[in-house]
């Protein structure tokens, strides 16, 4: 009886532990899809990043720069004898 007994504590345990590595398994594939879903994502910000430091390099150009404030906002150079210059 004792016999039969620690076989049958043995199995259970087996049985636990061959779940547990089974489970264990599945949560870690549902982890690596995770990291990949995020790694994704990233490189597609990475992305997007990279093309709005372009726009942003294209926007802040002197003569784009120069080209706006002449046509959309009508500003003109003042005459030469009426800048003022200040020495820092």
């Amino acid at each position: 009886m004792a016999r039969f007994l620690g076989i049958s504590l043995l199995v259970s345990a087996l049985l636990v532990s061959a779940l547990m590595v089974i489970y264990k398994k599945y949560n870690s594939r549902l982890i690596f899809i995770e990291i990949q879903k995020q790694e994704k994502a990233l490189d597609q910000y990475e992305v997007a990043w990279g093309q709005l430091q372009l726009e942003l390099t294209t926007l802040a150009e002197q003569n784009r720069v120069e080209q706006v404030a002449r046509e959309q906002l009508k500003l003109t150079m003042p005459a030469r004898e009426k800048i003022i210059y200040i020495k820092p």
